[in-house]
C-alpha cells in the first residue's frame, strides 16, 4: 500500500508497533505507536490529509487474549484514529472493513468491524469505507490457512478432513496487486466519498475448491472427507483448551459465505471478469 502511495507522488508515514520489522522502503517515514492506546499514535496524525486504516486481526485464528480483542482492535482502534484525525484536521479516511461486517453479526469479528463501520460513518471526515473478501497474494495467510486446516486436524494422515466437506463456505478472493490501486484512488478522488464498496475477484470458489487448487499447485494430490460442523465445535472446543490457534468464533465463521452481494470493482474502473484469478495467481492450468 504505502509503496503504491509512494508512487504517485504521495508523502507517506505508516503508523505500526514496529515500524523497523515492516521491510519497508527508504521513501517512506515511518512512526511507532498501538492504535489502542491514543497517546502514542496521535502524533503521528500531524500534517497529513489522508488517513487508511488497515489494522486488522485475522477473522481465521483466535486472537491472543481472546475474541474480545477484534472489538478492543477493530473498534477501539478505529475509534482512537478517527480523534486522532480529527484533532489535526485530516481530510480523508479510509477503512478497511470486511464482507457481512455489522455491528449485531455472528461472530466477535464481524460485530467489531460493523461497529467501527458505524463510527467512521458517524464521523466529520471524507470517509470511504472498503469491503473486501479474501486478499490473496505474497505475504497473504490466505494460502498457509489451508495448509494448516491439515497440520491441525490430520496430521500425518493421506486424508484431508475439512469442516462440512468444505462446501459450506465460499470465498471471492481478489489478488492485492489489483486491490491496492483502488485503496489509492479512495484516497485521491472525491468521488469515493461517503461510499461503501464491497469488492471481489472473478471467481466464487469454495473452501474444498480453494483447498485443491493450493495442493494441485504444488504437485500434490488430497483426499478431501468431510468433517461435521458438530464433530468440530466439540473438538475446538477441548482442543482450545491446550492453545489451539481456532475456536468456536472462529469455526462458525468457516459456514458464512465471503462473497459480495454486488461487486464493485467497476467503480475503480477495473471489469470483475479481467482480474487475476485465484488459480492462474498459483500457475494451476
Amino acid at each position: 500500500m504505502s509503496e503504491e502511495l509512494v508512487e504517485r507522488g504521495h508523502e507517506v508515514t505508516v503508523l505500526s508497533r514496529s515500524p523497523d520489522d515492516d521491510g519497508l522502503s527508504a521513501a517512506v517515514d515511518t512512526y511507532a505507536g498501538d492504535v489502542t492506546d491514543y497517546d502514542s499514535i496521535e502524533g503521528a496524525f500531524e500534517g497529513k490529509d489522508a488517513v487508511v486504516y488497515l489494522v486488522a486481526l485475522s477473522p481465521l485464528f483466535k486472537p491472543d487474549g481472546g475474541d474480545e480483542m477484534h472489538d478492543r482492535i477493530h473498534r477501539g482502534g478505529t475509534e482512537n484514529c478517527l480523534r486522532a484525525a480529527e484533532e489535526h484536521g485530516v481530510e480523508r479516511f479510509v477503512q478497511m472493513s470486511a464482507l457481512g461486517a455489522d455491528a449485531d453479526g455472528p461472530t466477535h469479528y464481524l460485530r467489531a468491524k460493523g461497529r467501527a463501520e458505524d463510527l467512521v460513518r458517524d464521523s466529520d471526515s471524507g470517509w470511504v469505507i472498503f469491503r473486501p473478501s479474501i486478499i490473496f497474494g505474497e505475504g497473504g495467510e490466505f494460502v498457509t490457512f489451508t495448509k494448516k486446516l491439515k497440520s491441525w486436524f490430520a496430521p500425518g494422515v493421506p486424508v484431508y478432513p475439512l469442516p462440512g466437506g468444505g462446501k459450506q463456505t465460499r470465498f471471492q478472493p481478489i489478488w492485492v496487486g489489483e486491490f491496492v490501486p483502488m485503496i489509492a484512488d479512495a484516497v485521491e478522488d472525491d468521488e469515493h466519498v461517503g461510499e461503501t464498496y464491497e469488492v471481489g475477484g472473478p471467481d466464487v470458489l469454495t473452501l474444498r475448491e480453494v483447498t485443491e487448487l493450493v495442493y494441485d499447485s504444488e504437485d500434490k494430490s488430497i483426499s478431501i472427507v468431510p468433517l461435521p460442523m458438530a464433530m468440530a465445535n466439540i473438538g475446538l472446543s477441548v482442543l482450545g483448551s491446550v492453545g489451539f490457534p481456532m475456536g468456536k468464533d472462529q469455526v462458525r465463521s468457516l459456514r458464512l459465505d465471503n462473497t459480495t452481494d454486488r461487486n464493485d470493482v467497476d467503480a475503480f474502473g477495473a471489469d470483475a471478469t479481467e482480474l487475476t484469478t485465484f488459480r492462474s495467481y498459483l500457475g494451476v492450468a
